[in-house]
């Protein structure tokens, strides 16, 4: 009975869980470069009362179906799903897009590097292109003071205008950076994410070459939160919280049951 008690109390857990990671991806619903996350689950361990397989009689004959109680539920992640998000146009021009695979490389200020899809970015006092929380975008571009028609194409490499020049000069190029396992990577906050052993080594290259993705000036990815998939979610994990809630309800008053009869 008190197994119930327990088995009961781990999938409320679980759920509670699964309601946070939902209420973060809607929370980030409207994100720039946010990707969702999703909770996975497990079974626990199991209490063989009669293991499957088993031979009962001499005769060889072999128990066809075991008696396996299981002791509930637990929480094994919370991956995120790397996939593309919705383009929506800013007409900023320091707003750059990725359409497909890769991040932008962003130098941190203690010298370490983290990554991103956010390609809100700005210029800082020295002409150096920047994400909005100040951090150098790698390579490292500077915008010459006098530039005018800033322009990125899809192979990231970035044209300016210097009068009395009326023809564009290409004065530097965004490097793009994969992963073979992107989901592995660690996420900070600020959309960064860092580099760990589970996502691989980071693999620099330039967009719209050798699978990575193309840039898209004056354009932002939005968030991949789908807002009807995420509801529909979390109304699974409330009924799944609240019948969990009932076993636990439920081997309670057995249990009562049962003192009331020992006495």
């Amino acid at each position: 009975m008190q197994l119930s008690l327990y088995t009961g109390a781990s999938g409320m857990l679980a759920q509670e869980l699964a309601v946070n990671v939902i209420s973060n991806n809607i929370a980030n619903l409207r994100t720039t470069g946010y990707k969702r996350a999703r909770a996975e689950f497990q079974d626990m361990l199991y209490e063989h009362l009669r293991r499957v397989g088993t031979q009962t009689s001499d005769q060889g004959n072999i128990v066809p179906v075991g008696l396996d109680v299981g002791s509930g539920v637990k929480t094994v992640g919370t991956p995120r799903l790397m996939t593309q998000g919705t383009l929506i146009s800013t007409g900023n021009t320091l707003d750059v897009a990725i359409r497909g695979e890769g991040f932008f490389k962003i130098l941190q200020p203690d010298g370490t590097f983290a990554y991103t899809r956010d390609g809100s970015f700005n210029l800082d006092g020295q002409g150096r292109i920047v994400t909005a929380e100040g951090n150098l975008v790698q390579p490292g571009l500077t915008i010459p003071q006098t530039a005018t028609a800033i322009t990125v194409n899809q192979a990231g490499q970035v044209s300016v205008i210097i009068p009395p020049a009326t023809t564009p000069t290409i004065i530097g190029q965004f490097d793009l950076t994969r992963f073979i396992n992107p989901a592995g990577l660690l996420p900070i906050g600020d959309n960064l994410f860092l580099e760990t052993p589970a996502s691989g080594t980071p693999q620099d290259g330039t967009p719209n070459t050798n699978g990575y993705g193309n840039l898209q000036q004056f354009n932002l990815e939005q968030s991949n939160v789908d807002a009807v998939v995420e509801i529909s979610d979390l109304i699974s994990a409330q009924r799944a919280y609240e019948f969990n809630s009932r076993v636990v309800s439920t081997s309670d008053q057995m249990l009562q049951t049962t003192a009331q009869l020992s006495r």
